[in-house]
Parts: structure tokens; sequence; C-alpha cells
């Protein structure tokens, strides 16, 4: 009998096996404890328990090694492996999705496949088919454990039967052993780039896309422009939304800057977050904009989905790049101008690097308050780029602008680290020299890892004068701002749904937060603390 006949013959329906769920205690393990000899084992931990787990190594010159360890098929039972795959695949292609779960029907037809098939499998066979097989069609394929390890920021494949690189919260830059055969590499890449809903082909071959979990993935397709063959570059998507008190205990940002970022960021103050690559601009931006009044109408205009917002009132517009190329393109441009039709009171734009720019800037002038993102390493090389070729906006239009922070990735007691070097505002333009006119209102101490207060805030005076504040009343309501702050911060307030709460609670009803948080006792610790560090801090 041909293996067609015999494949055939199994694909006739019957009672699926019940083999429950998979079990350590009763089943065994699914996979041995590799033998790394005398490689130094630095870390290890799960990624999905029992499934698979990470060993970070340690090799010559501190050089780390990232193992992961997943379910181990023998060569036989590879084949075997094989086979099934097949007969799913087989089956998939006559079976309805309609009202039914992709997970429920693959475990349906996996039961199923292995109840008919020729040699009998054993549970601990059986599940780790199931493992490998729910793993190639419903999550990341090879890369499924590495995308569940909450240390990795960035993954990147450099070309078939090279090491996938990973960069590690804890090590940075670290080889792998997971590896892609030519193949099955550029089947990846067409497969995410389908799932992105996008194109990629030798003639379009470069593309940049979401993954279904909301990573950014840039992919190159073929050997045209990466001589070994098709790569990729996955910068993860976090599960939960970075927060302002994820800023504070990063040290990214000191409570007493973050306090002015929100009061500037509720009356309506527009931000620019300048920086270079993986310096943490839109992660900033992203927690920062919670400070945003919770019914405001807000569009977002991004190439790829980053900024999540709990706002009703929200809008969430994305470029599209068309297979083609032709105008069917819709590019931050016309999005940006399609916005400011909508009227809305924040309008965040990822990023800008180009003729768009100038229309944010427009919408600046004219009383929208924005906020976004650029490449740039200081507030002089952000106003050179705004105002030279692509993008070209006149010297006149940059005093719109309120508050350009810069931010960088440096280095903490030899640890990588991402901080906010100041905070600068555009106070105007010098009417005889027509230079730009900044001040430094918040510099970060290298040598401390600390912020500190370097300079009076035009900001803060401009919103105490359009509120009828006094400068008594300003710094009150900084320091309110503050204590709350630093109340969520001490108290290990983290979860992203509390966090929002209580800073749109304290925008509605403050007094009922203060009351909260023990004012009183709140108030000696702020005392206690300006007369540690003196004019520094705001109070």
């Amino acid at each position: 009998m041909g293996l067609g006949r015999l494949k055939a013959l199994l694909l006739k329906g019957s009672n699926p096996a019940d083999f429950g769920e998979y079990s350590p205690s009763e089943h065994g393990y699914l996979f041995e404890e590799p033998n790394f000899e005398d490689l130094e084992q630095v870390d290890r931990y799960w990624l999905e328990e029992p499934y698979s787990h990470v060993t970070i190594l340690r090799r010559e010159h501190d050089d780390y090694y990232y193992h992961v360890t997943e379910p181990e098929l023998s060569s036989y039972e590879k084949i075997l492996f094989r086979d099934i795959r097949e007969i799913i695949h087989t089956k998939l292609l006559d079976a309805s999705l309609k009202g039914v779960k992709k997970e429920d029907l693959l475990k349906h037809l996996i039961r199923e496949s292995v109840s008919n098939y020729i040699v009998e499998i054993e549970p601990i066979l059986f599940f780790k088919i199931e493992y490998y097989i729910l793993r190639d069609y419903l999550k990341f394929g090879k890369l499924t454990s590495i995308m569940k390890d909450p240390y990795i920021e960035d993954i990147s494949c450099n070309g078939w039967e090279k090491p996938i690189y990973v960069y590690h919260k804890r090590y940075r830059d670290i080889e792998t052993n997971v590896v892609f055969e030519k193949r099955e590499l550029d089947e990846f890449v067409q497969v995410f780039t389908q799932k992105g809903g996008k194109h990629i082909s030798k003639r379009d071959p470069l593309i940049h896309a979401t993954m279904p979990d909301g990573s950014r993935i840039q992919l190159t397709f073929g050997e045209d422009i990466t001589k070994h063959g098709s790569t990729f570059t996955i910068r993860k998507f976090n599960e939960m939304p970075t927060t302002p008190i994820d800023l504070i205990a990063w040290k990214t940002f000191s409570p007493e800057a973050l306090a002015y970022l929100w009061l500037a960021v509720e009356n309506a103050k527009s931000l620019l977050f300048v920086g270079g690559t993986a310096s943490g601009k839109t992660t900033s931006l992203n927690a920062v904009s919670l400070f945003i009044p919770y019914k405001a109408k807000i569009v977002t205009l991004e190439d790829t989905r980053e900024i999540r917002l709990p706002h009703p009132n929200w809008i969430a517009d994305v470029t599209r790049v068309s297979a083609s190329g032709t105008t069917d393109d819709i590019d931050m441009y016309k999005l940006l101008k399609s916005a400011l039709r909508q009227r809305p009171e924040y309008l965040l734009v990822g990023e800008v690097r180009g003729e768009e720019a100038l229309t944010l800037f427009q919408a600046m002038s004219t009383g929208h308050t924005t906020f976004s993102t650029m490449h740039a390493d200081s507030v002089e090389t952000a106003i050179r780029r705004l105002e030279s070729p692509p993008i070209n906006v006149p010297r006149g239009m940059l005093d719109a602008l309120d508050i350009i922070s810069i931010q960088a990735q440096t280095f903490v007691n030899e640890e990588r680290v991402r901080r906010n070097l100041m905070l600068t505002e555009i106070i105007g333009i010098d009417t005889s020299t027509r230079n730009i006119k900044t001040t430094n209102v918040f510099r970060w101490d290298s040598v401390l890892d600390e912020s500190y207060r370097s300079g009076n805030s035009f900001v803060t005076d401009a919103i105490g004068k359009f509120r009828g504040w006094s400068a008594e009343k300003v710094e009150e309501e900084l320091n309110k701002r503050r204590i709350v702050l630093e109340f969520m911060l001490n108290k290990d307030i983290r979860d992203f749904e509390t966090i929002t709460k209580v800073i749109h609670d304290f925008q509605t009803n403050p007094e009922k937060v203060m009351r909260w948080i023990n004012l009183d006792a709140w108030s000696k610790l702020g005392e206690r603390n300006r007369s540690r560090t003196g004019s520094a801090v705001v109070t």
C-alpha cells in the first residue's frame, strides 16, 4: 500500500483519542536537561512551563549564550510528527472555522489524527506532537519560546543557518541556539508578512509589519538585498502598557519631572520626545499620554501600532502601504491632513521625519496640542533636522512647540539603562538674532544618576497665568502630583488600570485622592525631601 493510499485511509473520521491534559507527574517530562559540559550556568527560568525553558550560559571573555530547551523528538518521532502534521494540514483545507476557536479545532484534529494513525502513539509522544503543532500553527513557530521571555526586547535573524540574536534586559546582546534553515526562514518571513496584512516578494522585498501580538517586525525576503537570505528584526510588544510609575521605577524620569509633565499635559502643552534608536521615545510618549484628560478627543497616527491608551474618545490611525506602491498608499502626511479635519484636542504622531512635520507644526500653531517623537541626540540637532530638508519647518513655527524631552540609552554601573537627559522648553525667538531661545528645566546628573531641577519653567508660569493661579498655587499643584506619583511607587501600585484610575480620579476630584493617600503624612515626607535637596526639587 502506497503512502498516499495509507494517508487517505487515515483521513477517515473516528472518535478522537482522549489523552487528557499533560501532567509532568503523570506522564513524565517532555525533555531531559541538556549537558553544558564546562560552561557556567548563569541563569535559568521557564519560558512556557512545563514545555520550554532558557538557560543563560557564560562562555569565554564573559560572552553569554542563550539556550532554549524544548520537547525532544528522536529521529523516529520526527517522522511520525511529520506524518501527523501532513494529515492535519490536509484536514484543515476542508475544515470550516465558522463559529469554532482555532485552538479547539486544531486540538480536536490532532487527537483524531493520532487515533487513526497506523502506529499506536504513547501519551508522552502525543503531548510533544501537540506542543509543536500548536506552536507552529497558532504561535510564532521556532520563536515561540523566545517571544514568551519577558526579558527580551529585540530578536534578530541575519540569514539562514545563522543563529538568532536577542537583546536581553539583563545580559544585553546574546547569541541563541535557535537557527532557521533556508526554506523554513523564507516560509516564516512570508507567513508573518501575511499575518501583518501585507505582501512580500522578490519584487517588493522590504516590509515593515505588525505581528499578531502587536510586536513590530521588519523583514527582507530572498538574497537580492541581503546576501545570506531572508532576514527579520522584531521589536517585542509589551503586553502591559508602560505607565508613569514604570518610568520612575526605572529611573528614566524623576517623580518631580513627571509631575511637571503631568501639569503640562493636562494644560495642553505640546511635547516632542527626542533620542536615538531604542532610547525609549515612544515608550515615554505612551506613558506620559496617560496624563491626558480622560474624555479628551485624541487621534494617534502611526506606521505600526504602538501607542495604547485607556481613553474612550480615541481614534487610532495607521499608515497603509499597498503591494504595488501606487496612489493607494496612505502615508503619514495623508493621515495627518485627515486627522486635522476630525478636530482632535490631542494629536499624537508616532514619529516625524518628512513633510508631515510641517503640517504638524501648522497644527500646533493653530492651537492643536501635539505629541510626537523624532530621532536626534540634542535640542540643537532636533531643531536643525526640523528646519532642514525634507522637513523644512519655518523657524517662526518652532516656538509653537513647548517642551522637548531628550532621551538616551546609556550606562550606569556597567548596566545599560534609558534616561531622560533633560527637559527643555522653547520660550521664543530672539527678535534681533532670530535665534531660538530655550531653557533647561530638568537635567540628569550622570555621576549621581539623579534628575534635578536646573532652571525656572516658563511653561508652568504660563499655566499659572492662564488658570489664575499664584506662584505658590502652581508649586502646590506640582507638589500634589509628585506626592501621588511617589505614593503609587512606594505602595508598588504598578498595574495599568489602577494607575490610570488614580490619575483620572485626581483630575476630577484631587481632594478625594489626596485624602486617600493621607496628605498629612506625605506632606511631612515632602518637607523632609525639601530640606535635603533644597531648591533643586519642585516643591
